[in-house]
């Protein structure tokens, strides 16, 4: 059997995702290592501590990876929320969302009663959208 490790969010500046992640959502740095023989790629991921899954800060690479134009449309789609989304579950979504604003983390969507629970949106300073989801019903 195999299990989730990682999963990455395309980022526009890594120090300021850095920061974001740490310092308002409360995750820890799990590795920041750069690699000159890559021409100094920087493979940078962060955790919720106590949990094995990491999140991976991607700088949105260029040339000779991704011509200009699609670099510049993949960080326009990322600023836009486009790129994809990820979730995080919460015992309670109201104290939750009341503890992240605190810190300065600015929410799309207040939380909101939902079939399933209660439910709040927001996006990193890259753009990224994530859910805050306090699950009260059956998701199926």
């Amino acid at each position: 059997m195999f299990k989730l490790s990682t999963a990455q969010v395309w980022v526009h500046d890594q120090d300021e995702a850095l920061a974001f992640y740490t310092e308002k959502l409360g995750m820890e740095l799990r590795t920041d290592v750069t690699v000159p023989e890559l021409g100094n790629f920087r493979w940078l991921t962060v955790g919720v501590p106590g949990q094995d899954v990491e999140i991976v800060l991607m700088a949105i690479p260029g040339a000779p990876m991704l011509d200009d134009a699609t670099q510049a449309e993949i960080a326009s789609l990322t600023a836009k929320g486009f790129a994809g989304t990820v979730f995080f579950t919460t015992d309670d979504c109201r104290k939750s969302y009341e503890e992240l604003s605190a810190r300065g983390v600015e929410f799309t969507e207040t939380p909101e009663e939902r079939p399933y629970g209660i439910d709040a949106g927001f996006r990193d300073p890259s753009g990224n959208s994530f859910r805050l989801t306090q699950v009260t019903g059956d998701l199926g």
